[in-house]
């Protein structure tokens, strides 16, 4: 068989979209929270591409002590993975970040959101594309909505952005991704997909803001 040269090979691997990839091995992940324990916390809502890349990116934050990888902003109840990646359900793959607000803020969930994607691109991130993919901030208040728009605005004066397409929607449901979500990239390690995107994207942030990243015991 002839062999596909490694160049090749890469790019490949980095075409690769979050719908089309699955399981590849899995590993133990940390002890996670009780639903009990998770009620002292804090809650916010993003959207910003393929929720394996989003969840990583925000466990690795300090302060943040669990987060989901699920669905939100759609219009059909209990969507499945299937159903989201048709494009037809109006979801966007979204994270719900449990975190304690005496140790990071709002608004530094929202800088750690600005600075692990691209608010860019319209329904697109990386080698994902479609509205389930989109860039998006589901607001549960009137507080939250006001700090994600200075947000924007702050943003947009600097020029670190020449435009954003993020959506500012206000909270309505979210819904949980199935099992095999969960915690996916520490789970997966050499899937493909993880490697040519989802840790290139995790570390690309940490680089970016280094300050906020948990430290190792």
């Amino acid at each position: 068989m002839k062999k596909v040269p490694f160049i090749f090979l890469t790019l490949l691997l980095a075409l690769q979209s979050c719908a089309q990839d699955g399981p590849v091995e899995t590993k133990t992940a940390t002890k996670k929270p009780s639903e009990k324990e998770l009620k002292n916390y804090q809650v916010a809502y993003f959207g910003s591409g393929c929720f394996w890349c989003v969840e990583a990116i925000y466990e690795s934050v300090t302060g943040v002590v669990e987060v989901e990888s699920g669905y939100a902003g759609g219009h059909v109840k209990n969507p499945t993975y299937e159903q989201v990646c048709g494009g037809n359900t109006g979801h966007a793959e979204t994270v719900k970040v449990y975190y304690d607000s005496s140790q990071i803020s709002y608004k530094d969930l929202l800088l750690v959101f600005y600075n692990s994607h691209d608010p860019t691109t319209l329904n697109k991130q990386g080698p994902d594309s479609g509205s389930q993919y989109r860039s998006a901030i589901f607001y549960q208040n009137e507080q939250e909505r006001k700090s994600a728009q200075a947000t924007i605005d702050a943003l947009l004066a600097d020029k670190t952005f020449p435009r954003i397409t993020t959506e500012l929607a206000p909270f309505t449901a979210f819904y949980k991704a199935e099992a095999y979500h969960q915690d996916f990239e520490c789970k997966n390690p050499n899937n493909g997909y993880v490697k040519a995107v989802s840790i290139p994207r995790l570390e690309q942030f940490q680089i970016k803001m280094p300050e906020v990243i948990k430290k190792e015991n």
